[in-house]
């Protein structure tokens, strides 16, 4: 169950983008989202449904706008709403976008079972869809859009064998994405990929695996807290799979005086993971250039809007496996990068985070260190 693994270069993707900071970009939390129904110039519709603002702050902050402004320069008329992690209320806004005559709509699912039935009912109605960052398994998405989540997952897997070094029989806690979330599967393959033939050499111990339920930090906090407990409090790497359940983890670690010295993984340069990062306490994340994915997206709702299919089918050049649907989907999947203390400038120039809201107070001195100003 693993995206094909090509990835697309960066730089041919055609609309360019400036990622503009709308409030933070830490993991979990509501960011106090509201709806946009349209830009009212009377172009062709196209609904974009994003799923929440607990796995990740970047749909608001970063994904809405940059979206709003690719399409509706593009001319079209795009409607954005975000589902706040409710099924009933994606389906509902779906049901809305189709009768108010979208031609497209881009979806980031909550489930592939409520995604797929949306699908099914836009199919029905001839409104072409775009799995953007998560792929729905057993859907009918005409096109897929995301960071290639293996790569991810490599990513993360060799980040933590790197931060641990050279320590024999070093114990291991994974703290996994939501079981509903297709790419927290492809996120843990991946890593597991590097981890495992350690596990099987015994140059690694896996003390602890559980996956968090809609990726909810307090209930990943918990559930670490009781995996550290049961191994006698003792850890020597958490292999955890975005920065908002690193928070989590790092908490707990802070609370029995090992932040800092255990290697902690993340995902997705939010500002929070950026910052643990600068300070020592979490040994990695992963950078996914969002403008450069919400840039892919809009290039194919574009092409979809406007009836040109060979124009979209040019540019989705790899494909994803879908194992439910027994189909491969016709995909942009982008190269995701390691961000270490050595290159963090990399996210903050690529507009992850501002330098000012990245550098104040006692992270002055590290960024410094790090060539960001």
């Amino acid at each position: 169950m693993q995206n094909t693994r090509i990835a697309v270069a960066v730089a041919g993707v055609g609309i360019m983008l400036a990622v503009t900071a709308c409030g933070s970009n830490s993991s979990g939390g509501d960011s106090g989202s509201s709806d946009s129904g349209g830009s009212g110039n009377g172009g062709t519709k196209v609904g974009v449904i994003l799923p929440d603002t607990k796995s990740s702050a970047r749909y608001e902050s970063q994904d809405r706008p940059l979206l709003q402004k690719a399409l509706s320069d593009a001319g079209l008329d795009p409607i954005i709403q975000n589902a706040e992690g409710d099924t009933t209320k994606f389906s509902s806004i779906a049901d809305s976008m189709i009768s108010q005559g979208a031609k497209v709509i881009l979806m980031s699912n909550l489930s592939s079972e409520s995604g797929a039935a949306v699908q099914k009912k836009a199919k029905e109605a001839g409104v072409a869809t775009i799995d953007y960052d998560r792929l729905t398994l057993g859907g009918s998405a005409d096109y897929y859009v995301s960071f290639d989540s293996n790569t991810v997952g490599n990513l993360q897997g060799q980040g933590l064998v790197d931060c641990i070094g050279a320590k024999p029989g070093a114990q291991v806690i994974q703290i996994d994405g939501s079981p509903t979330d297709n790419n927290a599967t492809l996120f843990k393959a991946g890593a597991l990929e590097v981890l495992q033939p350690k596990y099987d050499a015994g140059d690694l111990r896996l003390a602890g695996d559980q996956a968090i339920p809609e990726w909810d930090n307090q209930v990943g906090g918990t559930t670490f807290e009781q995996l550290l407990t049961a191994n006698g409090g003792k850890v020597d790497g958490v292999l955890a799979a975005n920065d908002g359940l690193a928070g989590a983890v790092i908490t707990v670690l802070q609370k029995n005086g090992l932040n800092g010295q255990v290697p902690v993984t993340g995902q997705d340069a939010t500002e929070d993971g950026l910052k643990a990062v600068l300070r020592g306490d979490q040994c990695m994340t992963v950078y996914k250039d969002v403008a450069q994915e919400a840039a892919a997206a809009a290039e194919l709702a574009i092409d979809l809007a406007k009836g040109d299919t060979a124009a979209a089918d040019a540019k989705a050049t790899a494909t994803s496996e879908d194992p439910t649907g027994n189909r491969q989907v016709k995909s942009v999947l982008l190269t995701p990068v390691t961000i270490t203390k050595d290159n963090v400038k990399v996210a903050v120039d690529g507009g992850a985070v501002s330098a000012s809201d990245l550098c104040s107070g006692d992270l002055a001195q590290a960024c410094a260190t790090a060539g960001i100003s």
